[in-house]
């Protein structure tokens, strides 16, 4: 009998996990892959996740591991272009965007330095449900054993298709329609910062990454995607030559190294966030369009949110109960922002972000706070403030 059982051992699931652990909580993690095994993701980890992964213990890890270090982001659209940085958090302001093969093994490790006893290559087929509460899971083992394990908590960190969301029927309660169709790939020999582009129904996202190699996603809009998969080389460079085309001439300088990935399967969501002896958590929750690249930052945050309002309440019923109210609430205030501006961001059309950004212009602290807003380190609230609404009257 466990206290907790994590499915899903990426970026929601391991930290999760490792979290309940260090509160004395026995726990088991499962994941259906086996480590390490890459999978779709824009890398990107704001400020607020990589001060996580400091208080974690894990960032010197990810360094020492060949991530390239950023301290340098750009936007550009027609008529503007802002250079700056966000400010830091928690004395954290250097960021990374590493590979998920790099990435998830170390928050797996870190799962387990804390007690946690996980499980890859398992994959959870069903939960186990007695008097209308979960109390368990069914999975099958690597060897091809069927077997089930019991818990007092079951976390699904389990993705967009999370099993333990649809088992136990949690409900949208914020939906929106898919925005976006994504596709990218890794290059060498083209140095570059985080560098954003925009045009109309276009966006190109720059990010170093492992090895010296450098993401470049290329975002169209989804009732493209049919046309766009027939022919994903020729679109993918022509969005880039069309929105960026310095960093064509860099890419032409450069080589492409690995295949083309992509998905035009980006929900935009908010599910119901637990029930009688379960809880979600990442994805399986809360899924916006990866074009703010805000999934693992998200997910730290919510193992934080989650693990933290539990506490030592696991095993009092009405402690419990208001602990996941808790952490529901948190889900709505925390994220609802970054929600709405994912979905601004992925309707693709520029114009109004564009005036808004020519203004500031010259105000680097403005900027820099800009920037912020889009990683966590200031609040939207704290960056309307009396000086950047005297700036735009007087524009």
């Amino acid at each position: 009998m466990y206290d907790v059982i994590v499915i899903g051992a990426r970026c929601a699931g391991s930290p999760t996990a490792m979290l309940f652990a260090q509160q004395g909580y026995r726990v088991l993690l499962l994941e259906k892959a086996r480590f390490p095994q890459d999978t779709l993701s824009s890398h990107y980890i704001h400020q607020p996740g990589v001060a996580l992964l400091n208080r974690w213990g894990l960032l010197d890890r990810l360094r020492a591991a060949g991530c390239t270090p950023i301290n340098h982001q750009s936007y550009e659209a027609p008529g503007v272009r802002l250079d700056g940085f966000s400010l830091p958090v928690d004395g954290q302001r250097t960021t990374y965007a590493p590979r998920r093969y790099v990435l998830d093994p170390i928050l797996a490790d870190g799962a387990v330095a804390a007690g946690v006893e996980f499980r890859d290559s398992c994959a959870v087929n069903d939960l186990v449900i007695e008097d209308g509460r979960v109390v368990g899971v069914r999975y099958t083992t690597p060897g091809g054993a069927e077997a089930t394990d019991r818990a007092r908590l079951v976390v699904g960190a389990d993705g967009m298709r999370s099993l333990v969301a649809r088992k136990t029927g949690a409900p949208f309660v914020v939906e929106h329609p898919r925005m976006t169709c994504t596709y990218y790939s890794y290059w060498a020999g083209v140095p570059a910062h985080f560098e954003l582009y925009e045009r109309q129904g276009r966006w190109v996202g720059v990010i170093p990454t492992n090895d010296d190699l450098t993401l470049i996603m290329t975002y169209f809009p989804q009732d493209e995607f049919n046309q766009v998969r027939t022919a994903v080389e020729p679109a993918y460079l022509e969005a880039v030559r069309s929105t960026a085309p310095e960093l064509r001439e860099r890419m032409a300088a450069g080589e492409r190294v690995e295949q083309l990935y992509g998905t035009g399967h980006q929900e935009n969501y908010f599910r119901k966030a637990f029930g009688p002896g379960w809880a979600l958590i990442g994805d399986a929750v809360h899924h916006k369009d990866s074009i703010t690249a805000r999934g693992i930052t998200d997910a730290f945050l919510q193992a934080e949110s989650l693990t933290g309002h539990i506490g030592e309440d696991l095993h009092d019923e009405a402690a419990l109960q208001e602990a996941l109210e808790a952490y529901e609430e948190d889900l709505d205030e925390d994220f609802a922002n970054f929600y709405q501006s994912a979905l601004n961001v992925a309707e693709l059309k520029p114009e109004g972000r564009a005036d808004f950004l020519r203004k500031l212009v010259g105000h680097q602290d403005l900027i820099d706070r800009y920037f912020a807003t889009l990683s966590g380190a200031c609040s939207f609230d704290d960056f309307y403030n009396t000086e950047l609404l005297t700036l735009l009257d007087q524009s």
